[in-house]
């Protein structure tokens, strides 16, 4: 299961597009949907979670709370879409493949692809773009 909730005025278009997409998304790395929570949330929202959770005093696009456990992927995932659009700004991206990277980023993680050294940020990327190319691809 695949919900999204917005603690500001988003709405994500073709939420059943998404849902397939993002397990799609899962069961081609051998996981499998357990259960994810999209929130999608201002910069300021996101920075007191970033602060009391994470003790970060730093704005972020993306934080997962990783639920998962064996192959199962289950998460809460808050997204910052003011910083989403900051970013494709920045990038030269449009808002929604920036937002499709940033979601697709969050639920990699869950699936134990980090992003800490500069190796890891190339298969991350990497990854990021393969499953991008799967939201384009006719969702069964």
């Amino acid at each position: 299961m695949i919900e999204f909730y917005s603690e500001n005025n988003f709405s994500l278009d073709e939420k059943e597009k998404h849902q397939i997409w993002i397990e799609n998304v899962i069961n081609s790395e051998g996981f499998k949907l357990e259960e994810i929570t999209y929130i999608f949330c201002d910069d300021n929202y996101l920075l007191k979670i970033n602060q009391e959770f994470l003790k970060h005093d730093t704005l972020t696009d993306i934080i997962t709370f990783d639920n998962s456990f064996g192959l199962s992927v289950a998460a809460e995932i808050y997204i910052s879409t003011e910083r989403v659009d900051e970013n494709a700004i920045k990038f030269g991206n449009k808002f929604t493949e920036e937002l499709r990277r940033v979601m697709v980023h969050g639920v990699l993680h869950c699936m134990k692809i980090d992003d800490h050294t500069d190796e890891e940020k190339r298969k991350m990327r990497q990854k990021e773009n393969e499953k991008l190319q799967m939201f384009h691809v006719e969702q069964n």
